[in-house]
């Protein structure tokens, strides 16, 4: 697609776009989602004063939450750079 403003899309081109960014959006929104769960479960694994021997696999889960939310952001403003620039088709 040539650099084409939102007001030069036809109806269904500019809804296809709209469609993109909203599953963007719903995309970096899982990753938050799954990076939280990950968080959670660690935090619970370390404060559980019984289960010594797995306060590793809670720190472990803590690392994943942040490698989770890290690529999520980095797929989120990849992915926007390239709807804004009109590449979106080319992923």
């Amino acid at each position: 697609m040539e650099k084409e403003s939102e007001n030069e899309l036809i109806v269904r081109d500019y809804l296809a776009r709209q469609r993109t960014k909203l599953a963007n959006n719903r995309t970096l929104l899982s990753y938050i989602r799954t990076s939280l769960y990950f968080l959670v479960s660690g935090t619970a694994l370390v404060k559980v004063e019984d289960l010594e021997n797995i306060k590793g696999l809670g720190y472990i889960s803590f690392g994943i939450s942040v490698v989770f939310l890290i690529v999520g952001f980095i797929n989120f403003f990849t992915i926007r750079r390239k709807i804004k620039r009109g590449h979106y088709a080319k992923m």
